[in-house]
């Protein structure tokens, strides 16, 4: 066996105070307790961090340790695996387990209910629905509480003989440390100390049964793709425990005229050579309905026109996003004979630069 090097498992220094292998041990435990970390080697993780800790956390094995090295290594490790052989760490609370290497007085477990997944529905939504908000009906298929129990799986119960209807066992174990006990849920009963004796005909006992459920959502204005809605208590159902929760992703289709940037929206129009000569009114579309535009004389092309508060809602504050309208000019691809002799006399009059030159660089 390779020497361990208790620090480097727990990740702290050699110098650490005790607050510190503390709190790199609740951190590591936490991650590699085999209830929460399904990885197959999380156990022999879990074992080793343990093992670290028991000896770190205690004053005098932290002193032997650091005195003698690898000698008191191997020694209290076969200690260790010896009386920890057989020990059933994925029932064991590592609570119980801290307070055992850094003081503290054994404790009843919490009861802790179990609780259903979390699910998603993803909703596509119109630019203009995002915009207005809107209320939509969905329908889902997903766990639910049986009606006909209550959820409860029937309607007899008896005593289980596994706990004694306490709903927990007690399980000694022999550690280096002396007799080690801790709280586990009985997993005959899970935890309710009571056994059905009559099943629910509707669920068979389950207490569950997958029903299709019809939601309306309330989706409010200024939604953009990414967000999320969380309904609580909307998600998978469990027996004897509470709900998840449903989440509702947004995602908005994109326009065919309008694109939305932020909480504004962006516009090109169209307009003739002479309109942006001339100057003209013109009636612009917009999330609201038609709007007048004011196009003045001499207006350039790519121009960008601001009509305030014509965008979409804010959705955490009040008021709304602007829309601009960029001018696109368009240029005949053909003339009529007037039209060509018309812009004829029109240049001719016109002041012409001396040069191209002259005309981009004076």
């Amino acid at each position: 066996m390779a020497d361990k090097d208790y620090y480097k498992i727990l990740g702290v220094d050699r110098n650490a105070s005790k607050e510190e292998i503390k709190s790199a041990y609740k951190r590591l435990a936490k991650k590699f307790h085999p209830d929460v970390n399904k990885d197959p080697n999380a156990t022999e993780k879990f074992k080793e961090i343990n093992e670290a800790a028991s000896v770190l956390g205690d004053d005098s094995k932290r002193q032997q340790y650091d005195q003698f090295g690898a000698d008191f290594e191997r020694r209290y490790h076969q200690d260790f695996s010896r009386e920890f052989s057989g020990f059933d760490f994925e029932d064991l609370d590592f609570g119980d387990l801290f307070e055992m290497f850094f003081g503290g007085s054994f404790r009843e477990p919490r009861s802790r209910k179990h609780r259903g997944r979390d699910l998603r529905y993803d909703i596509e939504l119109s630019l203009e629905e995002a915009a207005k908000g809107i209320k939509k009906s969905i329908e889902l298929h997903k766990p639910e509480s049986c009606s006909e129990c209550n959820g409860k799986g029937g309607d007899d119960y008896e005593s289980c003989n596994e706990c004694n209807g306490k709903g927990i066992k007690r399980v000694t174990q022999r550690t280096p440390f002396g007799i080690f006990q801790s709280s586990v849920t009985c997993r005959k009963c899970e935890g309710r100390g009571e056994i059905i004796r009559n099943a629910c005909p509707e669920c068979h006992g389950k207490g569950i049964v997958n029903k299709k459920k019809t939601l309306e959502v309330s989706i409010p204005a200024g939604v953009d793709t990414g967000a999320q809605l969380r309904i609580q208590a909307e998600g998978e159902a469990v027996k004897n425990g509470v709900a998840g929760d449903l989440y509702i992703f947004i995602h908005v289709k994109k326009h065919k005229y309008f694109e939305r940037q932020g909480d504004d929206i962006i516009l090109e129009i169209p307009l003739t050579v002479s309109q942006v000569i001339l100057g003209d009114t013109v009636e612009v579309p917009t999330l609201q309905g038609e709007a007048e535009l004011k196009i003045p004389k001499g207006t350039q092309p790519d121009t960008i026109f601001r009509l305030k508060g014509k965008g979409i809602k804010h959705l955490n504050y009040s008021g709304a996003g602007d829309q601009l309208v960029k001018v696109n000019v368009k240029i005949p691809e053909k003339l009529s004979k007037k039209q060509e002799q018309l812009i004829k006399e029109f240049s001719e009059i016109s002041e012409k630069p001396k040069s191209l030159f002259d005309k981009i660089f004076r």
